[in-house]
């Protein structure tokens, strides 16, 4: 049976980001760093940053030198079954499809490759709800 996005967010502890933003107002910089205040450690993916949230970025999920368990996605719909394609490559726990992002194809991805999936949820508010912290 899957995970929920309380169980999700219970076991995770490294949550790559992909489309980590570097403008300050998007919900793809203020969601990462409210993780990072909860003390999840965040991975951002971005190709064109070198560095977001006083973290190193990276332009590839292949690129991560470290276990990843949750891809949490900041990109369009159309992306995401080959954003799931890749989580599934790198050994991610689960895929997360932020807020106003859906994908049947990435869903079926993630199912048969027997990791947990979540869409159209945000991270950030998901852990508050449920009072998670890691530190």
């Amino acid at each position: 049976m899957a995970s929920s996005p309380e169980q999700i967010l219970r076991y995770a502890t490294t949550i790559a980001v992909v489309g980590a933003s570097r403008d300050p107002t998007k919900a793809a910089a203020t969601v990462p760093q409210a993780l990072q205040r909860r003390g999840f450690r965040v991975v951002p993916i971005n190709p064109s940053a070198d560095r977001l949230f006083g973290e190193p970025a990276y332009k590839l999920l292949a690129d991560i030198p470290e276990k990843v368990d949750v891809v949490d996605v900041f990109r369009p719909s159309a992306e995401a079954p080959e954003i799931a394609r890749q989580a599934v490559a790198i050994g991610a726990r689960a895929l997360w499809l932020q807020q106003g992002i859906v994908s049947a194809d990435a869903k079926r991805i993630a199912e048969e490759a027997g990791i947990d999936y979540v869409e159209d949820h945000c991270m950030a508010v998901e852990a508050a709800l449920h009072g998670i912290h890691k530190r």
